[in-house]
């Protein structure tokens, strides 16, 4: 069977991608990204190789010297280092990423940046497929996930929070939001979904609802809100009451596992559509 390649950045969901290649008899050619992809992913792929987060000519060189001409992009990357001090001197860009992040990226959002990312692989006879294509169960089914209800109050929120979140969305600030009665107190930016948890839940003290969408132009081979059991962590340390998820378009890692472990905490997760 063709091999696939993986661009496999942090978190569980390469691992369980990889895990639905194999099922699939799929042989996988990862690329990890150095400090930011669990060394455990060598286990469920044919061969793994390692380049730095700015240095997309030899990701591209790999992909080419092993004859992949399908790849899948799976997992983040810890997008406050952007601002980190002597940033050109720890990501060591090649000449490929400083051209395409100086004369391709017009903006700088997360759909902008990975659509450039897709463009120059699809250059060399690279396409980038759908990130879900053998972990469709990982899908936020719609409806009450959990055996822990909202209240009729937590639903008002998330009906007043909903609209906001998708044109938060929309604008390409972040994808997550915290609301408690009817008030937003916060908004996820470049710090990410836990950051942005966290200060809502300082400033909510308990019963903070949480609402995590997609963005207008979803795009199926990139950037998919992703939850998981470190998320009801999260939920749980800042005394959550809710997780509301956009069904169909947000990832559930370890399904079963995540779900339990709401369920412990006391914690409702509401897929909507």
């Amino acid at each position: 069977m063709e091999k696939l390649g993986l661009i496999a950045g942090n978190g569980r969901f390469p691992i369980l991608f990889a895990k639905g290649a194999r099922a699939n008899n799929v042989p996988i050619i990862a690329v990890g990204i150095e400090g930011e992809t669990s060394p455990e992913i060598e286990q469920y792929v044919e061969k793994l190789y390692w380049v730095g987060v700015a240095q997309i000519g030899k990701l591209i060189k790999v992909f080419k010297q092993e004859q992949v001409s399908r790849a899948v992009m799976a997992g983040g990357l810890t997008k406050t280092n952007m601002f980190s001090s002597w940033r050109n001197l720890r990501f060591l860009p090649d000449l490929r990423t400083i051209n395409l992040w100086y004369k391709h990226v017009k903006r700088r959002d997360d759909h902008s940046l990975l659509g450039a990312v897709a463009d120059e692989l699809l250059k060399d006879g690279i396409e980038l497929q759908s990130s879900i294509l053998y972990v469709p169960q990982l899908l936020a089914q719609k409806g009450i996930l959990t055996k822990k209800q909202p209240t009729e109050a937590e639903m008002e929120d998330i009906h007043f929070g909903w609209p906001i979140a998708k044109e938060i969305a929309r604008l390409g600030i972040g994808q997550c939001i915290v609301i408690k009665e009817k008030v937003v107190l916060a908004v996820e930016a470049l710090e990410g979904t836990d950051a942005a948890i966290r200060r809502g839940g300082n400033l909510g003290k308990d019963g903070i609802v949480v609402m995590k969408v997609s963005k207008h132009d979803f795009d199926a081979r990139f950037d998919i809100p992703t939850v998981g059991l470190e998320t009801i962590k999260t939920l749980e340390d800042a005394s959550a009451s809710v997780l509301a998820l956009e069904a169909e378009k947000t990832l559930i890692l370890d399904v079963e596992e995540t779900i339990e472990a709401a369920d412990h905490a006391r914690i409702a997760i509401v897929g909507l559509s």
